[in-house]
């Protein structure tokens, strides 16, 4: 993907901070256990932290979360709903800790847009000796009938290769590595993943997909028609056509150590 390409999409969200906060799920409790616990300690930097969903999944699971976000308007939703929370303005490029400060910098899906050649080296700063890294996405279990439907008929920028467990752990294996030659400042990955679920209607799972990036970036035209044909799909599905259902999910977790 292009820079330019690349700036467009990862500062869509805050045009849709209220959808983002209101439609996207939040991350299984296990998945965020098994992210922390080999780290030194519950100091936790969860970077890119959004509109707070998986800051909200920290500090349930009792850990000392300390939340960066770049968007304004994603940030204020995450101070609205999160009051307690140290909050603050930063980006992977730039986070504003003092060095060895954190044990754990978690992400939720939102390590695909950090630049690591310069992210790397600022997040192995900011983490304590033995401190871990991890990305997390929530992916659509596309294992289940009508959720492979539903894949099929959803453009790749609301579904795409990272969003089904067929193929996330191949997209997001070297994710913790810079593309340059820069040195690699993380060891071997690990992958894991974890069942999940959110409560949906049709409506809201359409809303839902309508806040990824590659949809908040298209046409208004060719979204509403896109949109529309999901929400057809789902109306003829006998699990969806009625009210609320589970959404099958899995969370996908990238794990690595500090070198």
């Amino acid at each position: 993907m292009k820079q330019d390409d690349q700036l467009l999409l990862s500062s869509s969200f805050g045009t849709a901070a209220g959808a983002y906060a209101e439609h996207r799920p939040d991350y299984a409790q296990a998945a965020v256990s098994w992210a922390i616990e080999p780290a030194p300690g519950l100091r936790v930097l969860d970077l890119g932290a959004g509109t707070g969903k998986l800051t909200a999944t920290l500090v349930a699971a009792g850990a000392e979360v300390t939340a960066v976000e770049p968007d304004p308007a994603m940030l204020a939703e995450l101070r609205r709903g999160l009051p307690t929370v140290r909050a603050l303005q930063g980006s992977a490029e730039a986070i504003p800790l003092p060095d060895a400060s954190v044990d754990v910098v978690l992400a939720g899906n939102a390590m695909h847009w950090f630049d690591m050649a310069v992210a790397g080296p600022e997040i192995a700063r900011v983490l304590a000796p033995g401190g871990v890294l991890a990305g997390l996405w929530n992916l659509l279990d596309d294992r289940v009938e009508w959720v492979a439907g539903l894949t099929r008929v959803s453009p790749v920028e609301a579904i795409g290769p990272r969003d089904t467990p067929a193929s996330w752990r191949a997209e997001t294996a070297g994710m913790h590595l810079p593309k340059t030659d820069a040195a690699a400042r993380f060891g071997s990955p690990e992958q894991a993943e974890f069942p999940h679920g959110q409560r949906r209607t049709a409506e809201s799972l359409v809303a839902t997909l309508a806040t990824r990036a590659g949809m908040l970036v298209m046409p208004e035209q060719e979204r509403e028609a896109a949109l529309g044909r999901v929400l057809a799909y789902l109306a003829g599905q006998p699990d969806t056509t009625h009210g609320e259902f589970t959404l099958p999910m899995l969370t996908g977790v990238l794990r690595v150590r500090r070198l």
